[in-house]
């Protein structure tokens, strides 16, 4: 038995756990913000000195927390962008998150390809604002004397696993990792570095790709480092996520992801062809508005939270009365609608009620990713069962309709850092390979998460009329949205 440590520097904090190298009970753990000064109420940062996660990595660490662990493991932020210079100095912060100033740099990319169908076919996924090789085309266009300088790309796991070992020359990265760039395919396993050139305007180097139970590396001390992925594939694998599972996450947003066994190349840019943690490939369908429309109806009902809202739902019935809500409040990317707004249908005098809005808005949500995971079945992806994470997960209202409205089970798993947990797994996985104890294509067999199980049951036929009273109002307002 021994010990092992998966960190998550997300875009707020680190988070360390410590777990057994056998079961992946969490021993004790770690947790420090990000020193990075954001006003009450301000936007985060688009750009962040990577020094910062350092920072918190310590802090997180402090007390004794890594005595005796035998292997790290790295999660971290998708999308960070860490350009360094030809030295392996940063050429100038890190550019994270889903940065708006690049939404112009994705249509030029866009264009310079070709299209939708030719991004789709060459790396699994169209240019969005957030992605590497986008932030690459805005950097040449808008800073050219940084983007000269850059020599080197990495991302924040990258580049977190490259300082714990002592900046050595040589960089490494994973599948999942690379598969969010925009240069890199999941289904050819090979990077474009033209792809690279067309945003950047010259080539730079590129970390090498390494396999998931491969080590970046040993620290002096004889700390084996693992090598890496992004919260999205760490988080797939610290929830133990299998062929024929599924997650929907529900944030501000909303995005739908499952295991499957190919890439998909999707020329209508709804799918996201990632590769995940283990070898398989993690298609992801993105939804803009998933807890938005919920906020949104709260504060037009004069409502002061969620939970509220959930509530008032819970005396309404399935179908709301008649009353149906296309949540495409901020326009949609599944389907691809950006410059829609939201639709309600259905008003008669019987729906004119708090309690069958309230639960209209929470059906158009789960509808909305409901048709995300149609796009996925309808490309061959088996889902039996479905994670359901985020906050609202826990709502009843939530819970009494998802099951029903997705058509399958429903795993609501008690709430913990699953990243932090899968780069522990990942780091057990390596350190395993390393010793001669586990097999490089199967990875260490973890205790699932405690979770609540939701079945769908005899509500099924209600569940599937309500599906259809939401897809008829949705294709007489915008008639072929989900044609290719």
């Amino acid at each position: 038995m021994g010990i092992v440590a998966g960190l998550d520097s997300s875009p707020d904090f680190t988070r360390i756990v410590v777990c057994d190298t056998d079961t992946g009970a969490v021993l004790r753990q770690g947790y420090a913000p990000h020193p990075v000064d954001t006003p009450d109420g301000a936007a985060r940062p688009s750009d962040v000195d990577p020094q910062a996660w350092l920072l918190s990595l310590g802090e997180a660490a402090g007390g004794g927390l890594l005595e005796g662990v035998q292997a790290i493991g790295v999660s971290a932020q998708q999308n960070a962008l860490v350009p360094l210079d030809a030295q392996g100095n940063t050429v100038r912060p890190a550019m994270v998150g889903g940065d708006k100033r690049a939404q112009v740099a994705a249509a030029d990319l866009l264009d310079a390809l070709g299209g939708r169908e030719a991004w789709a076919q060459a790396v699994g996924c169209v240019p969005q604002a957030a992605q590497p090789v986008t932030k690459l085309r805005w950097l040449a266009r808008t800073e050219p004397e940084n983007a000269r300088r850059t020599a080197v790309l990495l991302q924040a796991h990258d580049w977190l696993v490259w300082q714990l070992l002592g900046r050595p020359v040589r960089r490494t990265t994973d599948r999942g990792g690379a598969s969010g760039t925009g240069y890199w395919s999941a289904a050819t396993g090979g990077y474009r570095p033209d792809l690279v050139e067309l945003a950047l305007g010259h080539q730079a180097m590129l970390p090498d790709v390494i396999g998931p139970s491969d080590a970046a590396g040993t620290t002096p001390e004889g700390l084996l480092i693992s090598a890496g992925t992004g919260e999205t594939m760490a988080a797939a694998f610290g929830l133990g996520l299998g062929f024929g599972d599924a997650v929907v996450s529900l944030g501000a947003s909303g995005s739908v992801m499952a295991v499957h066994t190919e890439a998909l190349a999707d020329s209508s840019g709804m799918i996201t062809s990632l590769a995940d943690a283990t070898g398989m490939h993690l298609p992801v369908v993105t939804t803009l508005n998933a807890v938005r429309a919920l906020r949104g109806t709260a504060e037009l009902l004069g409502l002061t939270d969620l939970e509220a809202l959930s509530d008032l739902a819970m005396k309404s019935t399935p179908g709301s009365h008649g009353l149906v809500m296309l949540p495409y409040l901020e326009g949609e990317r599944t389907p691809n609608l950006p410059h829609t707004a939201g639709t309600l249908a259905g008003l008669r005098r019987e729906s004119m009620k708090a309690e069958h809005l309230a639960r209209a808005a929470f059906e158009g949500m789960l509808c909305g990713l409901a048709d995300a995971l149609d796009v996925l079945r309808g490309r061959g992806v088996e889902v039996r069962r479905i994670f359901l994470l985020g906050q609202a997960a826990e709502l009843p209202a939530v819970q009494a309709a998802a099951p029903m409205l997705f058509g399958a089970q429903v795993v609501v798993p008690q709430p913990a850092d699953y990243a932090a947990i899968g780069a522990a797994r990942q780091a057990a996985w390596a350190l395993g390979v390393s010793q001669g104890t586990l097999d490089p294509r199967t990875p260490p067999v973890w205790q699932g998460a405690a979770a609540q199980v939701l079945e769908p049951g005899d509500e099924l036929a209600v569940g599937q009329a309500v599906r259809q009273q939401f897809v008829s109002v949705r294709e007489q307002t915008h008639p072929g949205a989900f044609r290719a």
